[in-house]
């Protein structure tokens, strides 16, 4: 964990979906805000953003490989970069990821960090998806799933037109407002000042 001099240190993983483009204005906005930023991206989220986007804003090596080395951090690089974090947020957060956080499935990058985040740091999520999606009763069942474990923190999606062009629930949350559950969740984990 970082001194409490030190920037907090934001990991941010970014899922697959249209909403990924907007992660970049979120690592924007957190090192505005005074976090040290790093992104593992899934490799979906490689298909909307490019790794480079995310280094050239951060400042640091982006991870897509689960079995990376060399990212600066440490020999075994998925426990290195979960061990640096203080806070770790998933925006946008897919169908897909959700549904492999909820029952443990470390089959790419972002999982297997995220699997291997220390019990005290706390994790942000942010849904973005179709509003059937969105809707839909397993999605529900998983965002109960995540709840149960008792460290997650959901940002609710917001209501707008959809890259498919419907109206409703889906759309990737503001930054501020992500950054605000981020802040809240750093702030809940430390201890109250004497």
């Amino acid at each position: 964990m970082a001194s409490e001099t030190a920037k907090p240190r934001l990991l941010l993983g970014v899922c697959g979906g249209i909403a990924a483009y907007k992660a970049a204005d979120l690592v924007s906005q957190a090192i505005k805000a005074g976090y040290e930023v790093r992104v593992v991206m899934t490799p979906n989220a490689t298909r909307f953003v490019q790794p480079l986007t995310f280094e050239a804003l951060s400042g640091h090596p982006v991870m897509t490989d689960a079995l990376a080395t060399g990212g600066g951090v440490g020999a075994i690089e998925h426990i290195a970069w979960a061990r640096w974090a203080d806070v770790a947020v998933v925006a946008p957060l897919t169908a897909s990821t959700l549904a492999r956080l909820a029952v443990g499935l470390a089959d790419d990058a972002l999982t297997t960090v995220w699997m291997a985040l220390a019990e005290g740091v706390p994790c942000v999520v942010c849904p973005a998806m179709n509003t059937a999606m969105w809707e839909h009763p397993v999605v529900r069942r998983n965002l109960r799933w995540l709840d149960e474990l008792g460290r997650y923190r959901v940002v609710a999606p917001s209501t707008k037109r959809l890259a498919c062009g419907e109206v409703g629930p889906g759309g990737l949350a503001d930054a501020v407002d992500i950054l605000a559950a981020i802040d809240g969740a750093l702030a809940a984990r430390r201890p109250p000042p004497p």
